[in-house]
């Protein structure tokens, strides 16, 4: 080789070398905090790793195991005040206005509008996404809440039928008790009474007085006569479960489903992970259908990530790209068959999907077309934590306590609500 080409070599090397140190520069790092620890949800969090992987930055995992997120809100709070917070985290519903007005959530205004969110998300959920107007996280998926699971071949033995109304659950549940078989498996904790609870209130009342008692908090709406019937239906439901229910966790009552030792299980859309796991088909081993009185109307959960404002600018470039990706179609995809859920963006290809996504997909455009797509008190989704928590307590002390009173509960939910 000549000098020349020697040289001319010798340039293109260094050419080479100091674009990859630029690319090097340029990549980012995401911290993300989050308690998808197990199963189907690390496998999701995984590939949204590797994705972000190959665009050429750096994933640092922050997982805080604890189903409900308790424990991960407690080191992202001690973190924040510290001044050392995250890149994103897990956070859903109200709270999101909570950590906004503290000033340390990232405006995602320009991923969102490249993106168009607006157009992607139902304006419920786009609306809970944003504070003042601003994207400041990035939603992941839908979970629908007001789910009955039911076990088709114990309804054949009771010669029960599958119920679409309370009266008709009730008399599906006189029927599966003369066959010895347990009607309603419940964990008796208490956000799976308020899980029951709100179904029953949906069913009852539909979409409107659910949204005037349980998102607005009216207290005329609270202390009048339909929140008195939801309050006795949602009692005498409880006489349809076993005395064994106090404590157990809500797998385990999924699993006297499975097994036929129970008829029915009011619970949301991760119980379906379960009949899955077991080796079960729906439609033919277990059947989901709205929760009694609900079939026009769609409870939602959906999971987000918070964008925390960061001073690195390729840090900042990184978290921008975890967002867009969040809400690209591939990761939508892959992320709700892992989980069980359904996409939160509109207008995705369901051929993937089973039967029981495929019709939660249909009621999620439909109800959020038709005004009746509303977000679960119960998980998270419609009133400020506190409130949300002082709400559950009394519903819980309604459902364990047969001397308390349809009036007193009424009055102490109003007061509940009322909670700063």
């Amino acid at each position: 080789m000549n000098r020349s080409n020697t040289r001319r070599l010798g340039a293109i090397t260094l050419a080479c070398s100091a674009l990859l140190a630029s690319a090097a520069a340029g990549a980012g790092e995401v911290e993300v905090l989050h308690w998808w620890t197990s199963g189907g949800e690390a496998k999701a969090a995984a590939a949204l790793k590797l994705t972000l992987q190959k665009g050429g930055h750096r994933w640092k995992d922050f997982a805080v195991a604890g189903g409900g997120g308790d424990s991960a809100m407690t080191v992202l709070k001690s973190r924040v005040v510290s001044g050392n917070a995250p890149s994103a985290a897990q956070i859903k519903g109200p709270s999101l206005q909570e950590w906004a007005r503290e000033g340390v959530l990232a405006n995602i205004d320009d991923v969102a509008k490249a993106e168009k969110w607006d157009e992607l998300l139902p304006k419920i959920v786009s609306d809970g996404m944003k504070y003042k107007g601003n994207y400041i996280a990035a939603p992941v998926n839908v979970h629908r809440v007001n789910w009955l699971w039911v076990n088709p071949e114990a309804l054949k033995k009771a010669g029960a039928k599958l119920p679409t109304t309370w009266d008709e659950f009730f008399a599906a549940g006189d029927a599966l008790k003369k066959a010895g078989i347990i009607p309603l498996a419940h964990g008796g904790q208490n956000w799976q009474d308020f899980t029951t609870f709100e179904s029953v209130a949906l069913g009852i009342g539909g979409a409107e007085f659910y949204k005037k008692a349980l998102v607005q908090l009216d207290a005329a709406t609270i202390t009048g006569p339909q929140m008195t019937q939801v309050l006795e239906t949602f009692k005498k439901v409880k006489g349809y479960t076993d005395k064994n229910a106090p404590g157990r966790d809500w797998n385990l009552a999924t699993a006297m489903v499975i097994k036929g030792e129970a008829g029915m299980q009011l619970m949301g859309d991760w119980a379906k992970g379960e009949f899955i796991a077991a080796g079960k088909t729906p439609g033919t081993d277990f059947v989901c259908t709205p929760a009694p009185g609900s079939a026009k109307a769609f409870t939602f959960n959906v999971d987000s990530f918070a964008m925390f404002k960061l001073k690195d600018a390729a840090n900042v470039a990184a978290q921008k790209e975890l967002a867009k990706e969040i809400m690209a179609p591939n990761f939508q995809e892959l992320f709700n068959l892992y989980k069980g859920s359904i996409p939160v963006r509109l207008g995705m290809k369901m051929d993937k999907f089973d039967d029981c996504a495929k019709a939660s997909a249909k009621d999620f455009v439909d109800t959020a077309k038709a005004g009746a797509l509303v977000p679960s008190i119960a998980h998270g989704m419609a009133v400020p934590s506190a409130v949300e928590g002082a709400i559950k307590d009394v519903v819980s002390q309604f459902w364990n306590d047969d001397k308390m009173s349809v009036a007193d509960a009424q009055s102490r939910i109003a007061s509940a609500a009322k909670t700063k």
